[in-house]
C-alpha cells in the first residue's frame, strides 16, 4: 500500500514538473519572441536621436531667447538706473530753484517795502511843500509876498527872496533825490520780478521734464516686469525641454544598449547555424577557446617583442607576430567576431581588425585587399583577405597580433607557429 502511494505521489510530481516546465518554456518562448531585432533597436535608436537632435535644438533656442531676455532686462535696468539718477538731479535743481524763487520773492517784498517807504516820504515832502508854499500864497500870519514886503531895504529884500528861493531849490532837490530813490527802488523790484519769473519757467520746464522721465520709468518698470515674467516663462520651458533630453538621452543609452545585446545574441544565433570552418592550419584550443591559424605561411619571419625595425632601422617592439607567405594567400579569422575595421594607413597597409565580443581583438596586417566591411561577422576561418606588402612592409607577409582587453599579448601563445 504504501509502495502504491509513493508511486502515485512520484508520478503527481512529476506530471506538475512537466506542466511547470512548459510554462516556463512557453513564457521563455513569448519572451523570446517578443524580443526586437537589431535592425528594429537600430531604427528606434535613430528616431531617438533624431527627437534628441530636435531636444537639443529646441534647449539651444530657449538658452538663447533666455539670453536674450536677460540682456534686455539689464539694458533697462540700466537705462532705469539712468533715469533715477536724472530724476534726482532734476529734483535738486527744483528745490534749489525754489529757494532762490522765495529768496527771490523776499527780496521783492523788501523792494516793495522800500519803495512804500520813499513813497511814504515823497507823498510827506510834496505835501508840506505844498501847504508851505499855499501858506505863503495865502493871507494869513506869514505869506510870500509878506516875507518880501517886510524887508528894510532893497538888500534885505534881494536876501529874502534869496531865501525863498533857495527853500523851494531845497525841496524841489529833496523831492527830486526822492523821486530818483523811488525809480530806482522801482527797477530794481522789476528786475528781481522778472528774474523770479525767469526762475519759475525755469523751475516749470524741469518739474515738466522730472514728469516726463517719471513717465519713462513706469514705462521702464511695466517693460522690466513683463520681461521677467517672459523670463520665467522661458526658465520653465527650458527646464522642461532639458529634462525631456535627459530622458531621450537616456532612452537612447538604453537602446544602445539594448542594440549590443540584440547583435551579441543575433551574432551568437548565426555563429551557431554555421557550419564549422577550418583554415588550412592548424586549430589550437587555449583556456577552452579555440584559435585557428591565420594563413597558411611558409616561415615564420619575425617574433613579438623588441627588434631591429626591417625598415626603419631602429630598435623599437613589434606588436605581433609576421608570417610569411606569398602574395595572394587567403588570411582566414582566427576566431569569430565582429569586423571593427576594414581600412587603409600608410604604416599598416590593408588591414582588418575583430573584436572577438570576449575582450580579444585581433589584427590582420599588410594585405593586398581585404572582402569584410566594418560591422560584419565573421565565423572562424572565414577568409577575409589576402596577403600582401601593402604599408610598411619589404615583403609578402601577414602580420597578425592579438590584443586582449587593449593590451597586446603574445600570438604565441594562441596560435601553432614555429
Amino acid at each position: 500500500m504504501k509502495t502504491r502511494k509513493f508511486w502515485v505521489g512520484l508520478l503527481a510530481g512529476l506530471l506538475a514538473a512537466v506542466m511547470i516546465f512548459g510554462l516556463i518554456a512557453g513564457s521563455l518562448a513569448n519572451y523570446v519572441s517578443a524580443e526586437k531585432s537589431s535592425a528594429e533597436i537600430k531604427q528606434e535608436i535613430n528616431q531617438m536621436k533624431e527627437q534628441l537632435k530636435n531636444n537639443k535644438s529646441e534647449v539651444a533656442k530657449l538658452k538663447s531667447q533666455v539670453k536674450a531676455n536677460m540682456n534686455k532686462m539689464e539694458d533697462i535696468v540700466e537705462n532705469k538706473n539712468l533715469i533715477d539718477q536724472q530724476i534726482f538731479l532734476l529734483h535738486e535743481q527744483v528745490q534749489n530753484l525754489s529757494k532762490q524763487i522765495t529768496a527771490y520773492t523776499n527780496m521783492i517784498a523788501d523792494k516793495q517795502a522800500e519803495l512804500d517807504e520813499a513813497t511814504k516820504r515823497h507823498q510827506a515832502l510834496s505835501d508840506k511843500y505844498k501847504e508851505r508854499i499855499r501858506a505863503m500864497e495865502e493871507d494869513g500870519k506869514l505869506s510870500y509876498w509878506s516875507v518880501l514886503f517886510k524887508a528894510n531895504s532893497f538888500s534885505d529884500f534881494l536876501d529874502r527872496l534869496s531865501m525863498i528861493e533857495e527853500i523851494a531849490a531845497a525841496d524841489q532837490r529833496r523831492l527830486q533825490e526822492l523821486n530818483e530813490a523811488a525809480k530806482a527802488v522801482e527797477e530794481a523790484k522789476t528786475e528781481l520780478v522778472n528774474e523770479k519769473i525767469s526762475l519759475e519757467a525755469s523751475k516749470e520746464e524741469l518739474e515738466s521734464s522730472s514728469e516726463e522721465l517719471e513717465k519713462s520709468r513706469e514705462e521702464a518698470d511695466k517693460l522690466l516686469k513683463q520681461l521677467i515674467a517672459t523670463g520665467e516663462e522661458y526658465q520653465r520651458l527650458l527646464d522642461e525641454a532639458e529634462k525631456k533630453e535627459s530622458e531621450t538621452a537616456s532612452q537612447v543609452d538604453k537602446l544602445e544598449y539594448a542594440y549590443d545585446a540584440a547583435k551579441e545574441r543575433e551574432y551568437q544565433q548565426w555563429l551557431a547555424s554555421q557550419p564549422p570552418v577550418q583554415s588550412g592550419g592548424s586549430a589550437n584550443t587555449v583556456d577552452g577557446l579555440t584559435w585557428l591559424l591565420p594563413i597558411n605561411y611558409t616561415r615564420f619571419s619575425s617574433p613579438f617583442g623588441y627588434r631591429i625595425h626591417p625598415i626603419y632601422g631602429d630598435w623599437r617592439f613589434h606588436y605581433g607576430v609576421d608570417l610569411s607567405a606569398p602574395e595572394g594567400t587567403p588570411i582566414y579569422a582566427s576566431r569569430g567576431g565582429r569586423v571593427t575595421y576594414a581600412t587603409y594607413d600608410s604604416s599598416s597597409g590593408y588591414y582588418v581588425s575583430i573584436n572577438h565580443l570576449d575582450g580579444f581583438t585581433t589584427k590582420y596586417l599588410h594585405m593586398t585587399h581585404y572582402i569584410v566591411s566594418p560591422g560584419q561577422y565573421v565565423a572562424p576561418g572565414q577568409i577575409i583577405g589576402y596577403c600582401g606588402s601593402t604599408g610598411a612592409s619589404t615583403g609578402p607577409h601577414l602580420h597578425f597580433s592579438v590584443y586582449y582587453n587593449g593590451t597586446a599579448v603574445n600570438p604565441a601563445k594562441y596560435i601553432n607557429i614555429s
